[in-house]
């Protein structure tokens, strides 16, 4: 047997004249002639079977039928105006500016970004790969909604810690591993300042082990370039390693390096709570495969 459907616009009508107390202030509200209201009320008495309103002194008062119904109807209205919101919310134009760190850009964005689009494809994105101390600049000038960074230390007012990796000398794959010797060992390394370079020096200087500066890059991609060439060793996590590098041993032990999630403000739209949400899980997921 087929259930019958109300209709929305009929229980908002009803739930709107209750609250105001007057159905003839309802029918103003919702902008239909006192006949309209009154064919709706009648309309949903027929459905429901049994009247909802009695007549008390010269107003209208509720039946218990009336009391149920209004309760019920009041749960579908919220639930109907919630998915119209929502849908509304998702197709909203507008843009979010995202800042990440180059080691996580080229391996975690691509997976982020198709996901983002398929739930908010009216929303413009801006993506910066930079470094960690021009996106912390960025989230402090308001320049950007997010930003994915390595832990230095330097809070944010909305900074979430997401996790940990480890720190690793890497060199080429198919060249045996740097004999310590008194000659120094050749480093590849980005341009100071640089939480892993320093990191990079002060082991090796602990551990007595000489170094020089091979070659510098701004970018990650000219490490890994460096490093395949033979020009010598870097210190970087195993987060986008090429597979023609490989972690090296016969080095200093290094611990673990924090990556945070800096947002721009407390309050945030639903599109950036999304996209810091995507980043989470992304990052989970990159660290689920790069378990030994």
């Amino acid at each position: 047997m087929r259930r019958p459907a109300f209709d929305l616009d009929v229980l908002r009508t009803f739930v709107t004249g209750v609250e105001l107390n007057s159905f003839a202030k309802a029918a103003d509200r919702l902008g239909r002639s006192t006949s309209a209201v009154s064919a709706q009320l009648k309309k949903l008495e027929e459905q429901v079977g049994m009247p909802v309103l009695a007549r008390s002194g010269r107003g209208l008062a509720l039946t218990a039928t009336g009391e149920a119904l209004l309760s019920h109807a009041r749960r579908l209205l919220e639930l109907n105006d919630s998915i119209f919101q929502t849908l509304h919310e998702h197709q909203s134009a507008g843009t979010v500016r995202l800042g990440l760190q180059e080691d996580f850009g080229e391996h975690l964005l691509s997976g982020i970004l198709r996901r983002f689009v398929k739930t908010w494809p009216r929303v413009s994105l801006e993506v910066r790969i930079a470094r960690n101390t021009e996106l912390l600049g960025m989230i402090a000038d308001a320049s950007l909604d997010l930003a994915l960074t390595w832990d230095t230390g330097n809070a944010s007012p909305y900074a979430k810690c997401l996790g940990q990796a480890q720190m690793h000398w890497i060199g080429p794959r198919d060249m045996p591993a740097p004999q310590l010797t008194d000659t120094p060992l050749p480093l590849v390394l980005f341009d100071a300042p640089c939480l892993l370079r320093t990191a990079a020096t002060r082991a090796l200087d602990a551990a007595n082990i000489p170094w020089r500066i091979a070659l510098t890059s701004p970018s990650v991609g000219g490490l890994w370039a460096a490093v395949a060439g033979g020009l010598g060793v870097t210190l970087r996590t195993r987060i986008g390693l090429p597979g023609n590098l490989r972690v090296i041993g016969g080095l200093p032990p290094m611990p673990t390096l924090g990556y945070v999630l800096h947002a721009g403000a407390e309050l945030q739209a639903p599109a950036i709570k999304h996209l810091a949400g995507l980043i989470e899980t992304g990052l989970q997921e990159q660290a689920q495969g790069l378990a030994p």
